[in-house]
């Protein structure tokens, strides 16, 4: 199948969801053949940086679609990013060129328990699996934010227990993540996981489901969403280099 060409989308809603992190509504005619039900898929935000030179790209998720209207949320990072910049000052009416959509990561709902982990950065991707889990779901979901504040209602199965911790510093504590995930006692029958973070705490938790746990690799889905001191360009490098390095 073909890949879609990128399409140019419009504002039309904003919403602050939590001190860090805000919620971006885009819609538009060029929406008349974005496949439905894409949640938790992917698109890529292209952001202009001057004439002749290439965009730069930014990779985030379907937090929900509403027919001709999806929904992403942007950590606001204070670091001067450009996607986090333009999320906190683009207005109604603005435009914004996308690519996508790619695919969605979903949990196996056929497996006996889920464990779900991810820094606020994977936290829409990880309410969405939430979402879709069937009412009789088991499990766990530890997800790091970066305040008290940035904590959220989710909706989840009566089975499946949500703990959040407060990491400010994700950047320089990135083992936080991984070290709360160790200390839950490992459950029977088939666990299916799904995990998402900062590039040395994917590498963490990697070691410790693969060669801890022995976790099948048809049961664990696992990706770094940035690294500390990296752009979206060298974390991507980094991301192919590591994959090879770890198959």
């Amino acid at each position: 199948m073909a890949r879609a060409l990128p399409r140019t989308l419009q504002v039309t809603g904003k919403q602050v969801v939590t001190p860090n992190m805000l919620r971006i509504t885009l819609s538009g005619e060029a929406m008349h053949d974005f496949p439905a039900d894409q949640a938790g898929g992917y698109i890529k935000l292209m952001f202009e940086t001057g004439p002749g030179s290439k965009p730069l790209v930014r990779t985030y998720t379907i937090r929900e679609q509403r027919g001709n209207e999806v929904d992403v949320d942007f950590v606001l990072h204070g670091d001067g990013g450009p996607a986090s910049n333009w999320a906190a000052a683009c207005e109604a009416g603005d435009s914004i060129l996308i690519g996508g959509p790619g695919a969605k990561k979903p949990l196996d709902h056929a497996a006996d328990y889920f464990l779900l982990a991810g820094d606020i950065t994977a936290l829409p991707a990880i309410s969405v699996n939430l979402e879709a889990l069937p009412s009789d779901a088991q499990g766990i979901a530890i997800l790091e934010v970066i305040d008290q504040t940035d904590i959220q209602p989710l909706a989840t199965p009566a089975g499946i227990e949500l703990i959040s911790i407060v990491n400010p510093e994700s950047g320089k504590h990135v083992h936080k993540l991984a070290e709360r995930v160790r200390q839950l006692p490992w459950p029977e029958g088939r666990v299916n996981v799904w995990a998402a973070c900062e590039f040395n705490g994917m590498r963490a938790l990697r070691q410790y489901f693969r060669e801890e746990r022995k976790v099948d690799r048809a049961d664990l889905y696992i990706s770094s969403y940035w690294k500390h001191g990296s752009n979206e360009d060298q974390h991507k490098q980094l991301k192919q280099q590591d994959a090879v390095a770890a198959d």
